[in-house]
């Protein structure tokens, strides 16, 4: 949505994890030393307003955003030393030392303008449309419900390269929803074009309704070459409850994957084994090569068997019962100093092992519930806790939640933003994605290693080796994912023969004639 009305200074490609082209910038320099990069902006840049982009917007982007936008936009910006134009149509950023990936990253920032916040308050809540760059307008906003965007005839960038075949519809509306029921009667009523299904049994059994049945709608399993990601239960280390990774270890054995997937899921997805998984950025097998040699300073600070295996998470049979996991989670509780004291789980001062589970969607709860009766098992007990938007962002922010469903959306180029899911400032630092509060050493050291790497190998070996430590500390009980998207629309939509790398773009589909 957002690169729909703000533009940046460059372009993703979708299909090329580590290239990216030219938006509102012509052209763009990185010095030999990497301590600076300067971009040319594009002669035809302009505004929704008629105005041109100039290197003083680009500027005032820079500032406004580090000192009130978004946590990972402060930690991007707070790379730069100096921001200055330094010509009609350049601006160059000097970075406070020699940054590998931080011209990209500058790149591909949103580019504001400046006399579009002359006379208000960034940081204050509007319902004035902003003055963008981008191929659309705001149209409507109906506030919680609705935004509706009008695409632009007098879009600057329309004839670009990296425009072709992009941005096709006239109009495009976004309709927010409380719950997945009401999104689906949405769907199913015409009102929404296109979603994509995230219930494998609905998938089967649920496309039936009278458009459906009628031929008014496509089905399609589109086939994508991300990562894995890491989506899973998230334990809160903050917690001295989930300091210890033996008790760790012992709630990932608790949790019956292989139950739970054929019940909930209709075994239509695979395990999670580690957050770079399904490409070549994922660790397997021992650590060899230049991932050996990264890994080894910090051989003390790892958990055991690090180096010599990969991570394969407990299997159950599936029948609901998990009764040799259990067993192996008992002896994992036992060794971390718990016992069971009348049907209940103690630590040596008597104090039970009770936690919370926060969540924000029915369909997280179905997981959690599960999980929970599991636990009753064990001695523990879990009490789920449903909460609405507001509240549930609030408290991630803060940290304030036990255990929380939570899923990383993983790049086939990782870099600066690792250090923003997963770096040890986040243990204190509010508002970061380190939800588990990991603070293991190797973990920045590998962040530092793909962040300034030298060569494409050393890059590689650094990833895998960051994927390799976090999968060890066992923060996260692994869930699902699956290797399609399963996308269903309206006809007459019409979309590309072939997937992107990265997964279905509906900024490439279309509206056909028929």
């Amino acid at each position: 949505m957002r690169s729909h009305v703000f533009e940046s200074l460059m372009a993703r490609n979708w299909d090329e994890p580590f290239t990216i082209y030219g938006l509102l910038a012509q052209s763009v320099e990185i010095a030999a030393d990497r301590q600076s990069v300067t971009f040319v902006l594009e002669p035809d840049a302009a505004f929704s307003d008629g105005t041109p982009v100039t290197p003083d917007d680009v500027v005032f982007s820079m500032h406004i955003l580090r000192d009130k936008g978004r946590p990972n936009f402060r930690a991007y910006y707070g790379k730069v030393a100096n921001a200055e134009a330094t010509g009609e149509r350049t601006v160059t950023f000097t970075f406070k030392q020699p940054e590998h990936e931080l011209p990209m990253l500058l790149g591909l920032m949103p580019i504001h303008s400046r006399a579009d916040w002359e006379s208000r308050a960034f940081d204050e809540t509007t319902m004035t449309a902003p003055v963008a760059s981008g191929p659309y307008r705001v149209e409507s906003v109906d506030p919680g419900a609705s935004i509706t965007l009008r695409r632009r005839d007098d879009y600057w960038g329309k004839n670009k390269p990296v425009n072709r075949g992009v941005h096709n519809f006239d109009e495009v509306t976004v309709h927010y929803f409380r719950d997945e029921a009401a999104l689906w009667q949405a769907f199913t009523a015409g009102i929404v074009d296109l979603r994509q299904e995230t219930d494998p049994a609905r998938w089967l059994d649920g496309y039936d309704f009278p458009a459906a049945q009628a031929g008014k709608i496509q089905q399609g399993e589109l086939r994508h070459g991300r990562a894995t990601g890491m989506k899973g239960l998230v334990f809160n280390t903050r917690n001295p409850l989930f300091a210890d990774r033996k008790v760790r270890d012992a709630l990932i054995h608790a949790f019956d994957f292989e139950w739970m997937n054929k019940t909930l899921n209709r075994d239509a997805y695979t395990r999670i084994h580690s957050y770079y998984g399904n490409s070549r950025l994922g660790h397997t097998g021992a650590a060899a090569g230049i991932e050996r040699t990264l890994l080894l300073p910090f051989a003390d600070a790892l958990p055991p068997g690090t180096l010599d295996t990969a991570y394969t998470p407990p299997e159950s049979t599936g029948n609901g019962r998990n009764r040799a996991n259990l067993r192996i989670a008992t002896r994992l509780l036992r060794e971390a100093g718990w016992r069971i004291e009348d049907g209940e789980l103690t630590d040596a001062t008597g104090d039970p092992f009770a936690f919370e589970i926060l969540l924000t969607s029915n369909e997280d709860e179905k997981i959690a519930a599960s999980f929970a009766r599991a636990l009753e098992q064990l001695g523990i007990d879990v009490s789920l806790r449903l909460v609405e938007g507001a509240q549930y962002q609030a408290r991630l922010t803060t940290y304030d939640f036990d255990m929380v469903l939570r899923e990383w959306w993983l790049s086939l180029s990782p870099g600066a933003e690792q250090s923003f899911y997963f770096g040890s400032q986040g243990i204190t630092q509010q508002g970061t994605r380190n939800y588990m509060g990991a603070a293991n050493p190797a973990i920045d050291a590998m962040i530092d290693v793909l962040t300034t790497a030298p060569d494409e190998e050393t890059y590689i070996a650094a990833v895998r080796a960051l994927d390799r430590v976090l999968t060890a500390e066992r923060y996260v009980i692994p869930l699902w994912y699956a290797p399609v998207e399963r996308v269903a629309w309206w006809k007459p939509l019409g979309k590309p023969n072939r997937t992107p790398l990265y997964g279905y773009r509906p900024e490439v589909w279309w509206r056909t004639a028929e």
